[in-house]
């Protein structure tokens, strides 16, 4: 939740200005200047005013992400006065109550808008459903599960523990592609027994080289809890699916297989030639006197 990356962020950032002030403590190295009170950073500016500059631009970035609400400005004057060792104007114990109520009252908005969207998603989906029900083309099975043939195929029908091999596209009922097969290139292979209950039971009844188009009531997908982020709560789905009969199903694997060890291949021979440049590079260097 992103009260938790508040909590991580907040002990990131302490450790990282932990780690570059223990660079430093060895009295032999010399310390990077600063330039006091230089707020304008550019390539020109110093080591250490550009890292501070990294770590309070990726702070106030995630800071914003987490809750709009925080105002940067007082973050900006806390931190000056921890910098300046003033103290803090919450006690230890004052601190950990205002975070600790903090995050109860976030969780509990987070909580009212996964109900709210998952009341209205039920609703959609409801409506949908209904609606797509009546068109002359569509059939429903016992469980409300709901399919369109596209187009038939003459192989065997799997079984519910079969691996299958399959072109597929999935959409939330407005139409948002969420994933797709066709989108990289190269169908998937599905182990039916481990798919959400309306994919299972949908391409069971899809003789191989068939391509169907599935309707799927929320309890058949992802259910109450969704699949966040992508898939929120009681979301109705369509699956468009593309069962490759045995001979498409063999060639996909192969090829697939041949492009994962082609792919392994290259980044071998990067590896190689960037050690052998490295090698090169240390070798053609003059030596340095001692």
């Amino acid at each position: 939740m992103k009260t938790t990356r508040t909590t991580f962020l907040m002990t990131a950032l302490m450790a990282s200005m932990l780690a570059l002030s223990g660079c430093n403590k060895d009295n032999s190295v010399a310390k990077p200047a600063k330039s006091a009170n230089n707020t304008n950073i550019s390539e020109q500016s110093s080591e250490m005013d550009k890292i501070s500059y990294i770590l309070g631009h990726d702070a106030g970035k995630n800071l914003k992400e987490m809750d709009g609400d925080i105002n940067p400005k007082i973050i900006a004057a806390a931190i000056s006065e921890g910098f300046e060792g003033k103290e803090s104007k919450f006690t230890d114990e004052q601190a950990r109550a205002i975070f600790e109520e903090y995050q109860k009252r976030k969780e509990t908005e987070a909580t009212k808008e996964l109900e709210t969207k998952a009341a209205t998603n039920k609703e959609a989906g409801a409506k949908f459903l209904a609606e797509n029900k009546a068109k002359e083309d569509v059939k429903t099975t016992p469980s409300g599960l709901q399919y369109k043939v596209i187009t038939q195929g003459t192989g065997t029908k799997p079984k519910p523990t079969d691996v299958v091999v399959a072109h597929y596209e999935g959409k939330t009922i407005d139409g948002k592609v969420f994933d797709s097969s066709y989108e990289r290139g190269e169908p998937a292979q599905f182990d039916l027994a481990h798919m959400i209950p309306g994919f299972t039971e949908g391409v069971q009844l899809m003789p191989a080289g068939s391509k169907y188009e599935f309707y799927m009531p929320s309890e058949l997908g992802y259910g109450e809890t969704g699949a966040p982020p992508v898939i929120e709560p009681n979301s109705a789905l369509i699956f468009t699916v593309e069962l490759l009969d045995e001979a498409d199903a063999k060639k996909a694997v192969a090829d697939t297989h041949a492009a994962t060890v082609a792919d392994t291949h290259a980044a071998t021979e990067a590896q190689m030639a960037e050690i052998m440049k490295q090698i090169e590079t240390q070798t053609t260097q003059p030596a340095t006197n001692q």
